[in-house]
């Protein structure tokens, strides 16, 4: 993993995380805060994912520090085949630092550890430069522009970002 912060399996005391990461400024970009009983949902999900299926972390800052996001990877049908994607939300007091890098970087080599899918994507829509800039510095390659949905039902533009795990 990368030098500056840990990746902590996602538990049942992470609630709070999770409603700190649904706030308007930073689900902006994915359709709006969602429910209480929608993040309820979220996080039984987290909890309960089989490692075969993927996994979500809360990243942890190195030497003692606190929880500043969370990260993971699942996978999905993207283009006749299985891929894993990843995402990620770090909070406001701690971006611009360079932890969503660090932290995507992690994910990338915690799939490549699990095994399965040889490909993992990222789909920011085309308008978030930051996590686009995120793909970029951590490594993955962008494959153009693509029409997707989220959250179901919502139409939007992303850009497809790939990391080969296959390449170490």
């Amino acid at each position: 993993m990368d030098a500056g912060v840990r990746l902590v399996p996602w538990a049942e005391g992470d609630l709070w995380l999770l409603r700190r990461l649904n706030g308007p400024e930073m689900t902006a970009h994915l359709g709006g805060p969602e429910s209480e009983e929608q993040v309820l949902g979220r996080h039984r999900r987290y909890v309960g994912m089989a490692a075969a299926d993927g996994r979500m972390y809360r990243v942890v800052l190195d030497g003692g520090g606190g929880s500043v996001g969370s990260v993971g990877y699942w996978r999905r049908e993207w283009r006749g085949g299985e891929v894993w994607e990843a995402g990620w939300g770090v909070l406001p007091e701690f971006q611009g630092r360079g932890l969503a890098v660090r932290a995507a970087r992690a994910v990338r080599d915690a799939a490549r550890e699990a095994g399965g899918p040889r490909y993992l994507h990222a789909f920011p829509k085309v308008a978030h430069a930051a996590s686009n800039a995120v793909c970029r510095k951590a490594g993955f390659t962008l494959l153009g522009p693509v029409d997707f949905e989220y959250p179901k039902g919502h139409p939007i533009r992303s850009n497809d970002w790939r990391a080969d795990l296959a390449i170490g």
